[in-house]
């Protein structure tokens, strides 16, 4: 079924809840898997470094229209980059309480920054905690890990940097600010080190992300056609000795969304299931664009020519290439709406669908291992449940 044709049917969009500001569109590290930098899209190239305060307030403006007209009662906004902690204290202030007023007593924003951790300190401790910004922090693993990809410009290492942010966040007066540690997967790392090096910082969450390709240009490890499941293989590894833990350390993001989807829940995540795609970004010079991993598919991918100066978020809505990541099975390529896993992988995330000539209407670039992380977690819990229920049936007297 066309776009067309599902709006025509009465299909009504699903508001956008989640915000993110790319508050600065350059970075202090040079990261070997960057898809912001390294990918098709070279955009950040043209734009303005940092958000300039008038696009701030057409920004916030345009969050409150919209949760006004959808009548949101919170809405979730991440700062964003490059690396937001460049736009420094004075513009992360201003953005904050420009939002804060923009949306009024009657509307709640939950902040968040997404940072290197490279400029993580005190100062910007203390700033958040009076804002109430939660802090996530991208952490590879141990030092070896980390420092395979997450490098300075010249070639250096961040990891010790980063461990040293991390140990005044996971502590004393900012622990409430810790939202967690993102890791990149990288096969050649081993798992359990890698886990446990995260585990070293006591997140309360962890969330494994693969690294970004598509069939036209493919992560590390992953051919078209190949058989094999390096990341599956990893992620179980993990999967395994978390699940296993008598007392479970922490969450692990991408593991509770499968194991909630295969329970029949419904998980608000971009690379899994089938829940509507509800996330819009807004870059430095107020352009409103899709998902920034589509930067990884050809130049423009992100884009939707609509700016925040001139444009509502409800205009982004009905633009074709949104609502197709929001109806659901129907954008879907056959193999996918055939598939047993359907409701549990959702056809994985986007960007990792694209083809050059086919475009997105695609099985995930990583479907050999999202079905085979999937059908594992899968056996567990249903190992688990017949325990269980093995142990509640009544002893016959």
């Amino acid at each position: 079924m066309d776009v067309g044709a599902r709006i025509a049917k009465g299909w009504t969009p699903r508001p956008f809840t989640s915000f993110i500001l790319k508050l600065h569109s350059r970075c202090d590290l040079a990261c070997g898997y960057c898809y912001m930098y390294q990918a098709a899209d070279q955009s950040w190239r043209h734009r303005p470094r940092a958000m300039p305060r008038s696009t701030v307030a057409h920004t916030a403006a345009r969050i409150a229209e919209h949760a006004e007209a959808h009548d949101l009662a919170e809405v979730g906004i991440v700062l964003h980059g490059g690396e937001p902690l460049l736009a420094g204290p004075d513009l992360i202030a201003n953005t904050v309480r420009a939002l804060r007023r923009a949306l009024g007593p009657r509307r709640r924003a939950r902040f968040a920054v997404q940072t290197n951790g490279m400029l993580l300190d005190e100062r910007y401790l203390r700033l958040f905690a009076e804002l109430g910004v939660t802090v996530g922090v991208s952490l590879d693993g141990d030092a070896e890990a980390h420092d395979r990809h997450r490098r300075r410009a010249d070639g250096r290492g961040s990891h010790a940097r980063v461990a040293a942010a991390l140990e005044l966040l996971r502590q004393g007066p900012y622990r409430h600010l810790y939202g967690g540690l993102l890791c990149t997967v990288d096969p050649r790392n081993d798992p359990i080190r890698v886990y446990e090096g995260l585990l070293r910082f006591d997140p309360p969450a962890i969330d494994f992300l693969l690294p970004h390709g598509n069939w036209t240009s493919p992560p590390p490890g992953r051919s078209p056609g190949d058989a094999r499941t390096p990341y599956a293989d990893w992620l179980i590894a993990v999967f395994d000795r978390w699940y296993a833990a008598e007392t479970r350390p922490t969450g692990v993001r991408r593991f509770e969304e499968i194991m909630h989807l295969l329970l029949g829940g419904a998980a608000p995540a971009e690379s899994l299931g089938l829940e509507p795609m509800s996330c819009v970004i807004v870059e430095t010079d107020g352009a409103i664009e899709q998902s920034d991993v589509l930067k990884t598919a050809y130049p423009g991918a992100p884009g939707t020519g609509l700016n925040v100066a001139s444009a509502s978020f409800d205009d982004a809505l009905l633009l074709a290439p949104i609502v197709a990541r929001q109806i659901g099975p129907d954008a879907l390529a056959p193999a996918c709406r055939s598939c047993e896993l359907l409701r549990v992988c959702g056809g994985g995330h986007y960007a990792d669908r694209y083809r050059a000539g086919s475009g997105f209407a695609n099985p995930s670039v990583y479907c050999p291992d999202l079905y085979k992380l999937i059908t594992h977690i899968r056996r567990r819990l249903a190992a688990d449940v017949a325990r269980l229920r093995r142990s509640l049936r009544p002893v016959a007297s």
